[in-house]
């Protein structure tokens, strides 16, 4: 494969709520750069994003995804992600490498409740983002209606760059009001015709790009000032607008897709590489000692982890972002954290389940590598004598916990040595051994999760578990000293093992009962 510079490495993460297209937009991205001559479909589980058994079974993502593709002189990384909200971890570890989010809105259901809980990450990393409103082409799509709902949910900051002209079952046809164009696409998708914009929709054109337009000024001082001047801003001053107002979150551009049918992908993709950022392009990384670290190719080797996958008979798979230096087949790396040197024995890039090996990687790109010894996720490695150590993901506290059993006697071990697997997929898996119960506690982030759990246990680690509501731990519970009974009369003689004094009311008596010492 040929090789990039940071300059010419984007990193993006697809977002949205399950079901609005994410796996059938990155299938058409990695099909218009031909690195796959046939687009795979979710419903044939052929993508080749969703590779996992449990993903082709169900239907939708439940792990995301590494996957990359080139486009006009750019590499673009591509992180597929899940859009329930019970595998959020995955979402959240894809937004702390990814340089740019594309939020898919489903154009027949609108802003969906996965969005907005999404959409509260992005803002606490200051993800730049871009929308697409998918699914053009159903009969029930309402493009007014949910680019209405994003206005009102993300803010006047989400500005449209496209309109379709004919949203529904005929959809082919989208108006372009930065490059002022209509694009028509043929039935089956990819490169469209570039036509005049109709006259019957010069005015709204014309209306949504001065928008556009004043839009991109406004968070500009020296382009608002060439705005009120010539009335216009050229190419150039827009893409340059543009580029700056998506990194500072002031602009949200929003463009017009159809993923099953392969119009809007390559637009998009084009948007990525001339106005999206690289890493390098990004504010600096924070380091846990307060210092900077740049995103820069001749700075020093540092590699963060963001995911692991563990597969069975094969190790640990460690997906990593490199934000300095640039890494090196059998270059060793110190893990921060726990003071070992590993060695680099294979770097690879991803294409879903498949492995391309690279001899190099520098700043900015995502990667993985096969058997390291002893690192995790949150782990940052450096070349030796420099101390970097990045901040580590903060994941979401579980909203269930259930106790775990093996259903079959003398796996107790296996059980244990399964369970500490799934913790290093899974961030958000917490597990307990609690001594009072008698029992082991898993915490995960709901139903759906834990059925995902159930599923790896049974089918990968060959286990037979049952799941339980957690006992009750019973405690007695002293709240203020009993104070001496004050009864004087009606004494009788108790044994000395009854307490000083013991309320008549659970006697059934009128008499107080008190020792005699």
């Amino acid at each position: 494969m040929a090789t990039f510079d940071t300059a010419h490495v984007k990193n993006i993460a697809l977002l949205g709520h399950a079901g609005s297209g994410k796996t059938t937009l990155a299938e058409d991205m990695l099909f218009e750069a031909g690195l796959i001559n046939r687009r795979g479909t979710v419903r044939e589980g052929t993508t080749v994003s969703d590779y996992h058994e449990l993903e082709k079974e169900r239907g939708n993502s439940i792990f995301s995804s590494l996957l990359h593709t080139t486009w006009r002189g750019y590499k673009i990384n591509i992180i597929d992600t899940p859009g329930y909200d019970d595998f959020v971890g995955e979402v959240i570890s894809a937004l702390r490498v990814a340089d740019t989010g594309v939020m898919l809105l489903n154009a027949t259901a609108g802003v969906e409740v996965g969005t907005d809980i999404i959409w509260d990450y992005t803002e606490q990393f200051k993800t730049p983002m871009i929308f697409a409103v998918n699914k053009l082409d159903h009969e029930n799509a309402d493009y007014t209606k949910t680019v209405a709902e994003a206005k009102a949910h993300f803010g006047s900051k989400v500005v449209q760059v496209q309109y379709p002209l004919n949203a529904g079952t005929g959809f082919n046809q989208i108006i372009d009001v930065l490059n002022m164009v209509m694009y028509e696409y043929g039935k089956d998708g990819g490169k469209p015709e570039k036509k005049p914009i109709p006259d019957s929709e010069k005015a709204t054109a014309d209306a949504l790009h001065r928008e556009l337009v004043e839009a991109v000024a406004s968070n500009d001082e020296s382009l608002m000032e060439k705005y009120f001047e010539l009335g216009e801003l050229n190419e150039d001053d827009m893409k340059a607008g543009m580029h700056k107002a998506t990194i500072n979150h002031d602009i949200f551009p929003l463009f017009c897709v159809s993923a099953e049918k392969n119009m809007g992908s390559g637009r998009i993709m084009g948007f990525i590489d001339n106005v999206c950022p690289s890493a390098n392009e990004m504010p600096a990384q924070k380091t846990q000692a307060g210092t900077e670290l740049t995103c820069d190719a001749s700075g020093p080797a540092c590699i963060f982890v963001f995911k692991t996958i563990s597969e069975p008979h094969v190790g640990e798979l460690s997906l990593f972002k490199v934000y300095s230096g640039t890494i090196k087949t059998g270059m060793e790396l110190v893990n921060e954290t726990t003071g070992a040197s590993e060695k680099m024995n294979q770097l690879l890039l991803l294409e879903g389940q498949n492995r391309i090996n690279v001899n190099e990687l520098v700043a900015g790109d995502i990667g993985a590598t096969m058997k390291l010894k002893n690192t995790h996720v949150n782990n940052t490695l450096h070349e030796k004598g420099k101390n970097i150590e990045l901040h580590p993901i903060e994941f979401p506290t579980s909203n269930l916990t259930v106790a775990v059993e093996s259903t079959r006697k003398g796996e107790e071990e296996k059980l244990s040595q399964a369970l500490h697997t799934l913790i290093e997929e899974d961030a958000t898996i917490k597990v307990e051994v609690s001594q009072e119960l008698k029992q082991t506690l898993l915490h995960c982030q709901g139903e759906l999760h834990l059925q995902v759990i159930k599923w790896k246990l049974e089918h990968i680690h060959k286990l037979d578990v049952a799941f339980h509501k957690p006992r009750i731990p019973y405690r007695e519970t002293i709240r203020k000293k009993q104070k001496p009974c004050s009864a004087t009369k009606n004494k009788v003689a108790v044994p000395d093992s009854l307490p000083k004094c013991i309320c008549a009311s659970s006697l059934g008596t009128k008499a107080c009962l008190t020792p005699k010492r």
